[in-house]
């Protein structure tokens, strides 16, 4: 995704248009929609994904229901009957010109999808659905007009979008399609570009989300029971996902533990990482272990339990990032907790350094450290990313509304183009220590 729209969704009001990078950082006062907007960005993957039903309660983001979604506006004293999400994506050679977006309005208590609009570069198509009294008109068109057709079935959220006018058109509505907004009649033409819509090709590797990190990671555990090994926001499947692939002496094994033992020693963590069998069989249980060298000295290994609760918080957040068949986007919230100021800066090398291998991250973060890092690597061309390849998002209260500035990167690693807001609350500390 290069830029994300939205419109009347929670704390934001009216439409906004916000850029993203492949290395975007979310930075603000508390409850200024950082998390609100991560979960948006998760919501839009699963309908760019084909999803006709994204999920709203999901871990680790809970929306709620449709109340808690749509925004309220204290001026009028009245909540949004509508809210609006989209997004383009221009630079992607698998997918070049694609844009979508999609409303949602109230059913239940719930956002129900009510209207989608998407485009790729052989055009552009329509979908609304709009309910009465029982009765579902369906409003639909690409670039040569629109049309609309009664139906008695619930289309745009039971149906994958890329599939919904191929439906339509293939439960024989064809004759039924009426023009609207000055459209001539549908016409042979377009019902034979209506059904040629192939649905993979609406949408980037269906099934495919982006991995949506909690700011807080599983606790460890002396001792593991063999598990199953399905990724979770927690990162409560690492443990088994590393016994399983250091079981099966495999080279990806050998190649993920130098990636993370290097890592370890960039953050002054520990030094080397293994998995501890407690038995010969697959299902006898396991432990995991580091070992942080001393001097001259090399001291033994220890339980993931016994060493800093640091380590057991960033070793999920690495191994997902640097494991074979990552997924190409991050959202990650304050992935720096529990870390040292010299652990958070390495985290901000390790993005780098991902976001530079065709990855996507969006991250939410409190640290100085982890930004400073980043701006340090681009200034030093540590990776291949370059300063476009970076974006600070700075979320800003502003009367009963939130502002996003686009803080851009130069190439000596200079913020550029921020509010006089941003640091405001820095040089009144530092003023206040000097006595000023």
């Amino acid at each position: 995704m290069d830029r994300v729209t939205l419109e009347n969704f929670r704390c934001f009001g009216g439409q906004r248009s916000v850029g993203l990078a492949p290395l975007t950082l979310l930075v603000g006062e508390n409850s200024t929609g950082k998390s609100s907007f991560l979960a948006m960005l998760r919501i839009l993957a699963e309908l760019e994904s084909g999803s006709a039903t994204p999920e709203f309660k999901r871990e680790p983001f809970d929306l709620g229901s449709f109340d808690e979604v749509a925004h309220f506006h204290a001026s009028s004293g009245l909540r949004a009957a509508e809210f609006s999400l989209g997004f383009e994506d221009v630079s992607n050679a698998r997918r070049p010109n694609m844009l979508g977006t999609f409303t949602f309005r109230k059913r239940g208590s719930m956002p129900s999808l009510a209207k989608r609009h998407t485009r790729d570069g052989r055009g552009a198509w329509i979908l609304e659905q709009i309910e009465s009294n029982g009765t579902y008109t369906v409003r639909a068109g690409t670039q040569n007009g629109t049309w609309k057709v009664q139906s008695d079935v619930l289309l745009v959220d039971e149906i994958p979008s890329s599939e919904v006018l191929v439906y339509v058109l293939r439960r024989g509505f064809e004759g039924e399609f009426q023009p609207c907004d000055g459209s001539a009649a549908l016409e042979e033409d377009d019902i034979r570009r209506l059904n040629s819509m192939p649905p993979a090709a609406w949408f980037h590797l269906p099934g495919i989300l982006p991995h949506a990190g909690a700011p807080l990671r599983a606790k460890p555990h002396r001792t593991y029971d063999p598990d199953r090994a399905d990724p979770d926001p927690e990162g409560r499947y690492v443990p088994f996902y590393l016994a399983q692939l250091a079981r099966s002496g495999s080279s990806e094994w050998g190649h993920l533990k130098l990636q993370i033992e290097e890592f370890g020693r960039n953050a002054q963590l520990f030094d080397e990482i293994r998995i501890r069998e407690l038995g010969t069989n697959e299902s006898d249980p396991f432990q995991i272990q580091v070992r942080k060298e001393s001097g001259l000295d090399t001291s033994p290994f220890r339980n993931l339990v016994d060493v800093g609760y640091g380590i057991s918080q960033v070793l999920p957040l690495a191994v997902e990032m640097l494991r074979p068949q990552a997924p190409w986007r991050f959202l990650l919230q304050q992935p720096e907790i529990h870390l040292h100021p010299m652990a958070q800066a390495a985290l901000g090398t390790l993005f780098c350094h991902v976001a530079a291998d065709d990855h996507q991250i969006i991250v939410e973060t409190h640290s100085d450290n982890l930004i400073n890092r980043i701006r340090m690597d681009i200034r030093d061309k540590a990776t291949m990313l370059r300063p476009k390849d970076v974006l600070i998002l700075y979320f800003e209260h502003q009367e009963q509304e939130v502002l996003i500035h686009e803080i851009t990167i130069d190439e000596q690693g200079n913020v550029c183009g921020a509010p006089d807001s941003y640091r405001e609350f820095f040089r009144l500390e530092s003023r206040r220590s000097l006595g000023l």
